[in-house]
């Protein structure tokens, strides 16, 4: 048999998982499900991998937030570590800290997307960019932030231009 041939173990499948990103257990288990075999014990395994540290929810956690940071709001990067059964305290951590940098996050969201409507082009003058800004358009703005998962405080202060404002209560 070519060595590339050879049937990996569950051991060696999670290894090679985990080298590629972070995983929770619950998303490693599911994928290790598919290649157990009768007498495999994935419950065992996962706990042997997280004693050693090759498997943490905490590492997991911090990967997801750091790549959905840009883009997402608290409510879709919350709803998302929630479908991975994580502890509630890690998940009530994860909230706190994401909470305080939504409103920068939701103003950057913004100008990527919408900067250019607003007369952020050299020598615009504010009256013709204040045209351009109709209902319709406030309304699309509204909705692309809130399905990316931005507060109702959060899209108001981007709507505003409050870049700077940084607010932990929601």
């Amino acid at each position: 048999m070519h060595p590339k041939q050879q049937k990996l173990s569950l051991k060696s499948r999670a290894l090679r998982f985990l080298s590629l990103r972070e995983h929770s257990r619950l998303e490693l288990g599911r994928k290790l499900a598919k290649y157990a075999e009768e007498g495999d014990d994935i419950d065992a395994l996962l706990d042997f991998l997280e004693s050693k540290r090759f498997l943490s929810s905490e590492r997991f956690s911090e990967s997801l937030i750091r790549r959905r940071l840009e883009s997402y709001g608290n409510n879709r990067i919350m709803a998302e570590l929630q479908t991975h059964k994580l502890d509630p305290q890690l998940l009530e951590q994860s909230r706190a800290e994401l909470a305080q940098t939504e409103v920068a996050r939701a103003c950057a969201v913004w100008q990527k997307k919408f900067g250019r409507m607003r007369g952020a082009e050299p020598g615009q003058d504010e009256a013709d960019a204040a045209i351009r800004d109709t209902r319709e358009q406030r309304a699309q703005q509204i909705r692309y932030l809130a399905q990316r998962g931005f507060s109702s405080h959060a899209i108001k202060a981007a709507l505003r231009g409050e870049v700077d404002e940084i607010d932990i209560v929601e």
